[in-house]
C-alpha cells in the first residue's frame, strides 16, 4: 500500500473557467518551490497532460473512471504519485459533469471522492459579484461527500470587485485561496480539437507554462493550498504496476514465441514479480515495437508503453514526419492519435516511410492504430496519399464526433478475441469511407448500433481510443504476436 500523499483536485463550475491555467500554474509554482509534484488529469484528455509534464518534469497521467473503471483510479493515481510531495489533479468540464447517462461516473467529483481529495473551485468571476456566493454554495452543498475546500477567483476586474467577491464568499464560509486578475490570455493557442499540443510548440509552450506559474504564484496563497492538500486525510492504495497487471491477465494460448522460453531461476532483482520475472518475456530476445510520436502523433497514455515494455518489448519511438524508415528490427507497430490532418502534406511527402509501414503490415506483423493512426493507414487523407494499408479514404468533416463508447470486439485481432468488451473514447472531426477487404474491429452502441474500425491480417485500426490498463492482456497479446509474424 502506498502512503497517503497530499493532494488537490482543481475543478470549476464549467469548462472555460480557467482550470487548465490554474492547475498547470499551480504545478509549475509548487515545482518552483522544489517540490516533487505529481500531475494528473481527469478524463481522456491527451493534451493537458503534456502541459502538466512541462510544469513538473514528470509524466502527466490520466484518471478515467469510465475507460479504466473506478477500481483503477486509486492504483493509477498511486503509481504516478509514488515518491512525490504533492499531487495536483486537473478536473474535466464542470465539477459534476460525467459520462452521458451514467450519473456521476467519470466526473471530477467522482474522482475526487475516490481519492478522498479536497476540491478547489476555480470560478470565472468576470460578470458577477454577490451571486458568486450562491454559485459556490450550490456546488459545495450539492454532494456532501465532495469537499470543496476553497475558491480561486479568476478574471477579477479590480480591488473593489475583489472586495465584493470576498465579502460574499465570507458569508457562506468559503475561503478564497487565490485571486487572478483580468489579464491578456496566456499564449496557449487552440484549434479544432482543443489546445495545440506541447510537441508542436515546445519553446512557446515552455514560456506559457512559466507565465501560468508566475500568475498563480503572484495571485494564490500557496501555503494555504499546501495546507489544504496535507489535510486531505488518510488514504492509500496499492500502486498499479505493469508487470503485476500482466501477471494477473490470463495468457493467450494462440500466440507463442517461435522459440521456447528457457526456465530461469528467480533472482533477487525480480522478487515480487510474477513468475520471478520483472518483464514478462525478457528471457528471450525482445521484439522491437515501434511507437509513432512527434508532432503528428501526440495522443498516447504512458501506461501503454509501460505495459508493452513489461510484456517483453523493446519500445522505440519514431517520428513519421522526419524518419524515413522504421526503427531497426521493428516487428510490431503502434500508431496512436494526434493530428495527421494538420500534417497531411508532410506525412504524404515521406514516401519511404509510408512504403515501409505498408510492407510491415503486408508481412502480417501486428499493427495497432487508433484514430490518427487509422487515417495514416488509409489510402488517402484529404486527397493526399497515405500508407495504403487499408482500402479506405479519409477526409476532414465539419461534424465533431465526441463521447465515450461501450464496445465489443467483433473480430479476432492482435489486441483481443471476438467478444472482448472494452470501453473507449471517440474525438475527431474526420470521416473514413471504407472500401473492402477488412473485417470490422468493434461493435458500438451510440449514437446507434454500428460496427467500426478494421481488422486485416495483423492490423487493428479504429477511431476508438482505449486505455490498456483496463485490459492489460491486449499488450501481452500484441507482443506475443510480434514473435510469430
Amino acid at each position: 500500500m502506498s502512503p497517503s500523499v497530499p493532494r488537490l483536485v482543481i475543478a470549476a463550475p464549467s469548462s472555460g473557467s480557467g482550470k487548465t491555467t490554474v492547475a498547470t500554474g499551480l504545478m509549475a509554482a509548487l515545482t518552483g518551490r522544489g517540490l516533487a509534484v505529481s500531475p494528473h488529469k481527469v478524463g481522456p484528455d491527451y493534451i493537458d497532460p503534456g502541459y502538466h509534464a512541462l510544469a513538473t518534469g514528470r509524466v502527466g497521467r490520466n484518471l478515467d473512471a469510465y475507460l479504466c473503471g473506478p477500481e483503477l483510479v486509486g492504483p493509477l493515481f498511486a503509481h504516478g504519485a509514488r515518491g512525490c510531495d504533492i499531487a495536483v489533479v486537473e478536473g474535466v468540464m464542470g465539477l459534476y459533469d460525467g459520462a452521458a447517462g451514467e450519473g456521476e461516473l467519470a466526473s471530477t467529483a467522482h474522482v475526487a471522492k475516490l481519492l478522498r481529495a479536497p476540491v478547489v473551485l476555480v470560478v470565472d468571476a468576470s460578470s458577477q459579484s454577490r451571486s458568486v456566493a450562491a454559485l459556490v454554495h450550490g456546488f459545495a452543498s450539492w454532494d456532501p461527500e465532495v469537499r470543496v475546500g476553497g475558491v480561486i477567483l479568476n478574471k477579477v476586474a479590480s480591488d473593489r470587485h475583489e472586495a465584493l467577491l470576498r465579502e460574499a464568499l465570507d458569508s457562506v464560509g468559503s475561503p478564497v485561496l487565490g485571486v487572478l486578475r483580468r489579464a491578456p490570455q496566456v499564449d496557449v493557442p487552440s484549434r479544432h480539437l482543443g489546445l495545440v499540443p506541447v510537441a508542436e510548440r515546445r519553446a512557446s509552450a515552455v514560456e506559457a507554462v512559466a507565465e501560468m506559474g508566475a500568475q498563480v504564484s503572484d495571485g494564490c496563497d500557496l501555503d494555504a493550498l499546501m495546507a489544504l492538500a496535507r489535510g486531505a486525510g488518510a488514504w492509500s492504495s496499492a500502486a498499479w504496476d505493469a508487470a503485476e497487471a500482466l501477471g494477473a491477465a490470463p495468457p493467450d494460448p494462440r500466440f507463442r514465441p517461435e522459440r521456447p522460453r528457457p526456465q530461469s531461476p528467480p533472482s533477487s532483482s525480480s522478487r515480487g514479480y510474477p513468475h520471478g520475472l520483472k518483464n514478462v518475456g525478457r528471457d528471450r530476445e525482445a521484439p522491437v515495437v515501434a511507437v509513432a510520436g512527434g508532432p503528428a502523433f501526440t495522443f498516447s497514455y504512458a501506461e501503454h508503453t509501460e505495459l508493452l515494455t513489461a510484456a517483453g518489448a523493446d519500445v522505440v519511438t519514431f517520428d513519421p514526419l522526419r524518419d524515413e524508415r522504421l526503427p531497426d528490427g521493428t516487428s510490431g507497430l503502434v500508431i496512436g492519435g494526434g493530428f495527421p490532418e494538420v500534417y497531411a502534406a508532410e506525412l504524404s511527402a515521406n514516401e519511404p516511410l509510408r512504403k515501409a509501414v505498408a510492407a510491415l503490415a503486408e508481412s502480417g506483423a501486428p499493427v495497432a492504430a487508433e484514430c490518427a493512426g487509422l487515417l495514416y493507414l488509409s489510402r488517402e487523407l484529404d486527397g493526399r496519399p497515405m500508407c495504403g494499408v487499408l482500402d479506405a479514404t479519409a477526409r476532414m468533416s465539419e461534424r465533431l464526433t465526441l463521447g465515450y463508447q461501450d464496445a465489443v470486439a467483433v473480430s479476432d485481432s492482435v489486441l483481443a478475441v471476438a467478444g472482448t468488451r472494452m470501453r473507449g473514447h471517440e474525438f475527431h472531426r474526420t470521416v473514413v469511407e471504407p472500401g473492402s477487404g477488412a473485417a470490422p474491429a468493434w461493435g458500438v452502441r451510440a449514437p446507434r448500433r454500428r460496427v467500426e474500425g478494421f481488422v486485416q491480417q495483423g492490423v487493428h485500426a479504429s477511431y476508438l481510443h482505449t486505455h490498456w490498463a483496463s485490459v492489460p492482456g491486449a499488450a501481452r497479446r500484441f507482443v506475443e504476436r510480434c514473435g510469430t509474424s
